[in-house]
């Protein structure tokens, strides 16, 4: 359990990741989408007053309050100097004119900066953008990610991320995007957007591929935040939200058993499941009782179905893996991806059909490449030729996965496993 942080860089730095992306939404429905990065930069003013007054000042006793009052004195101040804008942008001005100090204030209210909250989510998930522009832009603005972070969640480099930042806001201001939750039809497709957002969200923390930290529980946490935002507006209150809601929910509860006290892998199989977060798991119940009321059934019905079919299991040995296997073909009609493919692989396997398992990963399209690229498919080869008493083979593989993975946990476990095949 990480401590409660105590020096005024530590509060500011944590509360910059949870407040700071409700203060740019207020703002930017203040300034308009255009003007994101003045957003940005107030917030940021507001952070940086925080750092120089908390260090030689007492820290007031709610911070998180303090930050907004100054954000919205500092947009009061712009408002009030609106002639020195209206040499910048004629636009800005006459927003500014149609906005009173009252305004500004009724902004800062929860419900308001919820709201907010959630046209920015919709606004950063335009369709329009690239798939990896739109979770960069979640990232940063409503998250409060830098480019840095960003590009460690994702795997990538800081200018790749620094690029993608600039090409969505670019996006966003040269196409007048408005900061706004769409209606109709238009909102089919943005909603489908901002579901696979959070779900990625979701699994760069829950699998993440950081040296050194397996679990990235901030990125998980963010995700369940905005999902549990999104599930309680009306345009969010949708089976398929409550399903996603879920799936997280179910997929946290396990959080404390995946990693033991030397920071090593935990399989599924030999973790303790009285650890398992109770509360977490009927949480994840209940949003999939929710998600029933509809006659759609969506890849997040289906993967939140397996999830809890893992939770039902008092131990391993009594998973319905037969269910399982039914789940996993239901999933692959809809969501035909090699990933799932080895998925239903590994529960065949625990069928008791591991030659067949091994055989459906081989036959997969592109095999060769995802095997050079993604450490996954080896090291399950690898474990699967393993239980199947194939130790050349199982070496081979095993030894593959752990050049390619960038994990420290998961080369431990790779290695244990390598270890094994000596005795």
């Amino acid at each position: 359990m990480a401590s409660a942080p105590s020096s005024p860089q530590q509060i500011v730095d944590h509360l910059f990741r949870h407040e700071s992306g409700k203060m740019i939404a207020v703002l930017t429905r203040i300034f308009g989408m255009h003007n994101l990065s003045l957003a940005e930069d107030v917030v940021q003013e507001a952070f940086l007053k925080a750092v120089q007054s908390w260090s030689f000042h007492k820290i007031p006793d709610n911070p998180a309050a303090w930050l907004m009052t100054v954000a919205r004195n500092k947009a009061l101040d712009i408002i009030r100097r609106q002639q020195h804008f209206q040499d910048l942008s004629g636009e800005l001005a006459y927003h500014l004119q149609h906005t009173t100090e009252s305004t500004v204030r009724q902004l800062f209210l929860d419900t308001e900066i919820t709201d907010s909250q959630l046209r920015m989510i919709f606004a950063c998930c335009h369709p329009s953008l690239k798939e990896e522009d739109q979770v960069a832009l979640t990232l940063k603005t409503v998250s409060g990610f830098g480019p840095a972070e960003i590009a460690r969640a994702l795997v990538t480099n800081e200018a790749v991320i620094q690029k993608r930042l600039y090409r969505a806001k670019q996006f966003l201001k040269d196409h007048t995007i408005q900061l706004e939750i769409p209606s109709g039809q238009e909102l089919i497709p943005r909603l489908e957007t901002v579901y696979t957002v959070l779900y990625l969200l979701f699994n760069e923390g829950y699998n993440s591929l950081k040296t050194d930290e397996l679990i990235r529980r901030d990125l998980c946490m963010e995700a369940m935040r905005l999902c549990l935002l999104l599930s309680e507006h009306k345009v969010g209150k949708q089976p398929a939200t409550y399903a996603l809601l879920s799936l997280m929910c179910l997929q946290a509860s396990r959080f404390d058993s995946r990693i033991d006290n030397n920071n090593a892998i935990v399989l599924l199989q030999h973790q303790d499941r009285s650890a398992w977060n109770k509360d977490l798991i009927n949480m994840g119940y209940h949003y999939l009782s929710q998600s029933s009321n509809g006659e759609q059934i969506t890849v997040y019905h289906i993967e939140s179905a397996i999830a809890a079919e893992h939770c039902l299991a008092p131990a391993f040995a009594d998973t319905n893996w037969e269910r399982m296997l039914l789940l996993y073909n239901l999933l692959l009609e809809r969501k035909p991806m090699p990933v799932v493919w080895l998925n239903r692989a590994i529960v065949r396997a625990q069928l008791g059909e591991t030659t067949a398992a091994i055989r459906d990963i081989l036959q997969l399209p592109d095999i060769e490449k995802l095997l050079a690229t993604h450490y996954i498919y080896s090291a399950v080869l690898g474990d699967l030729y393993l239980q199947a008493s194939d130790s050349l083979h199982a070496r081979k593989y095993l030894m593959q996965a752990h050049t390619l993975t960038p994990s420290q946990a998961e080369r431990q476990l790779i290695q244990d496993k390598l270890r094994s095949l000596d005795n």
